[in-house]
């Protein structure tokens, strides 16, 4: 089994935020997409008998695409691959852009998940982030959801912002859980290097964050999650049972996938492939018929590292069983005498050969992971 990642590097503004590649004209849209199509096309396939059964289109804004966009990519990925009829193919987008007739669009083209980019349900932060929508528009858009059928949703709400006190962060809370949303990923406002909020809080103009808020915020959003019986089955991610992402769970797994667009990542296991994080060239060298992309191979230290990463922010945990079949017994011995220090503290639990992160740990899960690093 497969992943495969579009990156649509399209929005309508720029979130102060936001360090991911995108472009706010869209100039160049339909020149993109058919070098997107090409991409797809011309890739090697190192796995040509897998199966797809994970297909995501991320960005960007995603949910700007017109239906014919859409079909195009849709028609070359039929092409080249084989696709599982009961694949999870997620659509990300933003809450102004949903409407009736495009969440009944996106089904008949295939779409059965949507991952909605919401926020805040507070005008005030969603101002202070420069979101496109309003606090109307983030409430509108799931009634909206649900109303067309969809019952595979995801929302992001992020929290730690200057502006976001605790009763206001229950509150957004409060409202995943009213409505029942399936599944909701939650993530610390960060201040990314060489974006418009780091130049904003260096001038003074906004404040900084405030890093024992954001702790606070996220040991109650994981006591409230808990007792809505939702399952944290990631650091940044909450899930009713069976409605987890198959997709972001295979890249914690370790699965491989393809990556389309600029700036896509693409993995096989052993090596990383990355594409040119620039619309112009990108589209350049697809019409040229070459890919524009770096590669890395991973060394057995580096896969190994990765491991321990990904697996330590998994509600599944650390596998030290693992780590002995496929590394080595010499290295899960190193990282359990490592770990002692944690399990002291309670910061870990260690049960079956596992290592899982207890509620505090979590709020040290990269410092963890770092320390056990070879």
């Amino acid at each position: 089994m497969a992943g495969i990642y579009i990156h649509i590097p399209f929005c309508k503004q720029a979130c102060n935020y936001c360090n991911f590649h995108f472009s706010t004209s869209l100039q160049q849209k339909d020149s993109l997409i058919d070098a997107l199509v090409k991409e797809i096309v011309i890739t090697p396939m190192p796995f040509p008998n897998d199966m797809i059964d994970t297909i995501y289109f991320g960005g960007g804004t995603p949910s700007l695409l017109t239906i014919d966009d859409l079909l195009l990519i849709f028609d070359a990925l039929q092409q080249k691959f084989s696709i599982s009829t009961n694949a999870e193919i997620t659509l990300e987008a933003n809450p102004d852009d949903i409407t009736t007739e495009k969440l009944l669009q996106w089904k008949q083209v295939g779409i059965n998940r949507l991952s909605i980019g919401i926020q805040s349900f507070l005008e005030e932060e969603l101002v202070w982030m420069n979101r496109a929508h309003t606090a109307t528009e983030s409430l509108a858009c799931i009634d909206k959801v649900i109303e067309a059928g969809f019952t595979n949703f995801s929302i992001d709400l992020i929290y730690g912002s200057p502006l976001l006190n605790n009763d206001n962060w229950k509150r957004n809370v409060e409202i995943v859980i009213a409505k029942n949303i399936p599944h909701i990923s939650c993530y610390a406002l960060t201040v990314e290097p060489s974006t418009a909020l780091e130049k904003q809080i260096a001038q003074h103009k906004k404040q900084p964050v405030d890093p024992e808020k954001q702790a606070a915020q996220f040991l109650l959003l994981m006591e409230w999650m808990q007792q809505a019986g939702y399952n944290h089955y990631e650091i940044s991610n909450y899930a009713k049972p069976g409605m987890e992402s198959k997709h972001n769970s295979s890249y914690w797994q370790g699965k491989h996938y393809y990556g389309f667009g600029p700036s896509a990542h693409s993995f096989d296991g052993a090596s990383r492939k990355w594409n040119v994080a620039n619309n112009a060239l990108y589209i350049q060298s697809l019409q040229k018929d070459i890919i524009p992309f770096e590669e890395e191979r991973l060394t057995v230290t580096q896969q190994l590292n990765e491991y321990i990463m990904t697996s330590l922010r998994t509600v599944e945990g650390l596998d030290l069983d693992f780590i002995s079949r496929k590394f080595g017994e010499g290295f899960s011995s190193k990282i359990l005498v490592a770990s002692s220090k944690y399990e002291a503290t309670h910061k870990i639990e260690i049960n079956a050969n596992k290592i899982v992160l207890t509620k505090e740990g979590k709020l040290f899960a990269d410092g963890i992971a770092a320390d056990l690093f070879f």
